[in-house]
């Protein structure tokens, strides 16, 4: 695999994440069938960085998230922590978010307390709509 620094210049190229750019970080991050820490951590910050990305982005975003933290069934402490730090980034919940935290709840088959509060916590916060151009 390439590294990220070359890959985020390939995808940020035109500063918007679209079809061909999903279809590449597939390629690139599930080269081994799944996606470990660093590329999450890779996807979160690419994210942020994108002046604007596609619904496809968003959908290949959460479904990679998403296996990265169930890859064993359970969501940690450790990484109940990891996803407070990628819902709640700007301080506010987004409805994205609490979907997606919704799906890890229902698919995990053990969630740690810390994810429990974390879940609570942002099923509380007002919605915020994130604008994804």
């Amino acid at each position: 695999m390439q590294n990220f620094r070359e890959l985020e210049q390939r995808v940020l190229a035109n500063a918007k994440i679209q079809g061909t750019e999903v279809e590449l970080l597939k390629q690139a991050l599930y080269h081994d069938g799944k996606i470990d820490r660093p590329a999450a951590d890779f996807l979160v910050v690419l994210r942020k960085r994108a002046a604007r990305h596609a619904p496809a982005f968003d959908t290949f975003f959460y479904q990679a998230i998403k296996d990265h933290v169930l890859a064993d069934g359970r969501v940690s402490a450790e990484e109940a922590a990891w996803l407070r730090q990628m819902v709640l980034q700007d301080g506010q919940i987004h409805d994205e978010d609490r979907q997606f935290l919704r799906q890890v709840r229902g698919e995990a088959k053990q969630v740690s307390p810390e994810f429990e509060s974390l879940f609570a916590e942002c099923m509380k916060q007002p919605m915020e709509q994130r604008t994804s151009g």
